[in-house]
């Protein structure tokens, strides 16, 4: 297993953005850099030992810092991922207004997020695995977020072809918490879409969403509707009967206890396998609708719609207003952790 730092541009500000390159003894490479500590590349084997890249991203720093279409390619995005009806929240009777940038809503931690910030790049190593750990300290008051928010996101990837995601945070003042990893993986190496791709989901509910994506509070079962995945089934089998295309929070059957099996994708064409453990008790599965052919990516590669597909492990959108969901209130003498697992294979 090796680490090797190198740069990887600057930004606008003169500031510089490191490149982590991580190799285990098997070849699978992982490449991470310093801006919104993005996942930029992920080789991996075929069921014949040929390598591609299964996640969508740009060639350089430029296609990040312009994001267009803002994709949040690989990104972590914080402090508070997926949605927030109206960018308002109430906690301890006081209300807090966040940055609207969906519309009316809050998305992914407003108009600079933690997918747009520069973080501190550290590289970690022992005998279990080489990978980055990421620091930023999110100030009092950012994007309406209350309370100066340490958080910490080491990757590692280890000799069992795992890439670990681990999370931690830690408040001065109580505020609302909830990270998660953004990459949009294509298993046949970004050479054709994702509906081909079978998936089966550990979750027999989801939470049904109204026209702007906010849940209405209802936990609704998924069995006999297109929503459901608790088979092995093609994404794009009945997305046609899926309004815009599949873009929902599912609810884990783990309940957010230990680290459980939440998701596995299996690419027939070329084998690969990608397997998600987390503790979260949800998992937004969202199918590339918004790729739309105007993002031009590595090698030049235009991404289409369903290009890619995203599986962010996390707590519940909006919790902050629905009182029945999981809390993601942090209150200071308290660390947030949370831990996601992504497992490689082919067959």
């Amino acid at each position: 297993m090796k680490i090797v730092k190198s740069a990887f541009g600057t930004l606008p500000d003169g500031s510089a953005v490191d490149l982590y390159t991580l190799t285990n003894k098997n070849g699978l490479k992982a490449q991470l850099i310093t801006y919104g500590a993005i996942l930029v590349s992920l080789d991996l084997p075929d069921r014949n030992g040929v390598f591609a890249d299964c996640v969508l991203g740009y060639d350089d720093l430029d296609g990040y810092v312009k994001n267009l279409g803002n994709p949040y390619f690989g990104a972590i995005v914080g402090r508070y991922g997926n949605r927030i009806a109206k960018g308002k929240f109430v906690l301890d009777g006081k209300t807090y207004k966040l940055a609207t940038n969906n519309g009316p809503n809050h998305l992914h931690g407003g108009v600079k997020g933690f997918d747009k910030v520069l973080w501190k790049g550290e590289p970690v190593q022992d005998s279990t695995g080489v990978g980055v750990k990421f620091t930023y300290l999110s100030k009092d008051g950012e994007e309406g977020y209350p309370g100066n928010l340490d958080v910490a996101v080491t990757y590692v990837l280890n000799d069992q072809n795992e890439l670990i995601i681990s999370y931690e945070a830690k408040t001065d003042k109580p505020t609302i918490v909830n990270l998660t990893h953004h990459s949009y993986w294509n298993l046949a190496g970004g050479q054709r879409d994702i509906l081909g791709h079978d998936l089966e989901l550990a979750a027999d509910r989801y939470t049904p969403v109204d026209a702007g994506l906010i849940p209405t509070g209802v936990l609704a079962p998924v069995a006999g509707t297109p929503m459901s995945f608790l088979e092995p089934t093609a994404i794009g089998a009945r997305i046609d009967q899926v309004p815009g295309g599949y873009d929902h929070n599912y609810v884990l059957t783990s309940g957010g206890g230990p680290l459980a099996l939440a998701a596995r994708v299996v690419e027939p064409e070329s084998g690969r396998v990608l397997e998600i453990s987390t503790v979260e008790p949800g998992i937004q599965f969202y199918s590339g609708n918004f790729l739309d052919g105007t993002i031009k990516g590595k090698g030049g590669q235009v991404y289409g719609k369903h290009w890619g597909f995203c599986l962010e492990t996390q707590h519940f959108p909006d919790s902050p207003n629905h009182p029945n969901f999981p809390s993601t209130v942090l209150r200071p003498g308290e660390t947030y952790k949370t831990i996601t697992v992504h497992k490689f294979s082919a067959k």
